[in-house]
């Protein structure tokens, strides 16, 4: 799911081709910078890109290959106002109290994610015409849910427990709609907007 990745505002600079020499487009590594933690991804992207770990753990950038790491450093530096500013919100939110939490927290959303989705797939197939296989729970960083059409299969995150009840439901008509549509082209996002026209909003609460 694209949406459970969204990690943070971003803030872009472009940047023209050097003579840094071709990196791998998956390159990827951990500098320190001035206290911060950058990690680092190679891409074929135009512009320097930063963004804000949803835990509040780090700062990820994606840079082209001809970036140097100097010019990383660098941007990062003169980034550091609204990066420890936003660091500090993002260390307030439910995610980043869920990467501090113990495994009896985790069992206890897990409790409470497993006794909703049931009822919540129960009355949503009928509306949708779907009909959902197994159903899983796991305790993940980078996704909300996921769903394979060719069994049915659907796992659902317990942190959606620290949530309100409404982006629990979006998650899971999300991956029910992946039942009609695999992708996220614009036929999934029709799907979405006839059954719950207010996805978008539910979604951003997740953010």
């Amino acid at each position: 799911m694209p949406y459970s990745n969204q990690s943070g505002p971003v803030r872009t600079r472009r940047i023209a081709p050097g003579s840094e020499g071709a990196r791998s487009a998956a390159d990827e590594r951990t500098l320190l910078v001035d206290g911060v933690e950058v990690r680092l991804s190679r891409k074929r992207v135009k512009n320097l890109n930063l963004r804000i770990s949803r835990d509040g753990s780090h700062v990820d950038v994606s840079a082209p290959s001809w970036v140097s790491e100097d010019e990383v450093r660098g941007f990062v530096r003169r980034k550091a106002a609204w990066i420890e500013s936003h660091l500090a919100q993002a260390a307030d939110t439910p995610m980043a109290r869920a990467s501090q939490a113990t495994p009896e927290e985790v069992a206890r959303w897990r409790e409470v994610v497993s006794a909703c989705v049931p009822a919540l797939i129960a009355a949503w197939e009928p509306i949708m015409g779907v009909r959902a296989g197994k159903v899983a729970y796991r305790n993940m960083t980078s996704r909300w849910g996921s769903c394979q059409p060719s069994t049915g299969r659907i796992c659902i995150n317990v942190r959606l427990a620290l949530y309100p009840p409404e982006c629990l439901e979006y998650v899971v008509v999300h991956e029910l709609c992946h039942l009609l549509e695999r992708g996220h082209g614009p036929r999934f996002h029709q799907l979405m907007d006839t059954f719950m026209p207010d996805w978008k909003q539910r979604r951003a609460k997740l953010r």
